[in-house]
C-alpha cells in the first residue's frame, strides 16, 4: 500500500485517519490517527494529537504523540507536547519540550 501524502501547500483541518502510512509535507490541524507510520517531513506542520505505530518528525509538531513502537525526532524536527512510546530517539539539533512516558506495555 502506497503512503498517503499531504503535500506542501495543503492544509487539512479535522480528524485524519488512515490504515497505512501517512507523510505530512503540508499542514494538519485537529487529530491524526494512523495504523502504520507517520512521517512529518521537513517543512511539514502538525498541530494535532498524533497516534500511530511509529512517528518520525523532521518538521514541526504541536500536540501529544502516542506510538506503539517508536518516535524519532530528527535533527530538523521540533516537538512541543508529550510523548508516549516504547522507544524515543532525539537527534542532535532537534527541539523538544514536553514529557516522556516510555511504557513498554503501550
Amino acid at each position: 500500500m502506497a503512503a498517503t501524502v499531504i503535500g506542501q501547500g495543503i492544509t487539512i483541518e479535522g480528524e485524519v485517519s488512515s490504515d497505512g502510512e501517512v507523510v505530512v509535507s503540508g499542514t494538519v490541524r485537529g487529530k491524526l490517527s494512523v495504523e502504520g507510520a507517520v512521517t512529518v517531513a521537513e517543512g511539514g506542520v502538525v498541530e494535532a494529537d498524533v497516534g500511530a505505530r511509529s512517528v518520525s518528525i523532521g518538521g514541526q509538531v504541536t500536540g501529544n504523540v502516542t506510538a506503539s513502537e517508536r518516535v524519532d525526532l530528527l535533527g530538523s524536527g521540533r516537538l512541543v507536547g508529550d510523548v508516549k512510546a516504547a522507544r524515543l530517539t532525539i537527534a542532535d539539533g532537534a527541539v523538544f519540550k514536553g514529557n516522556v512516558d516510555m511504557d513498554a506495555e503501550s
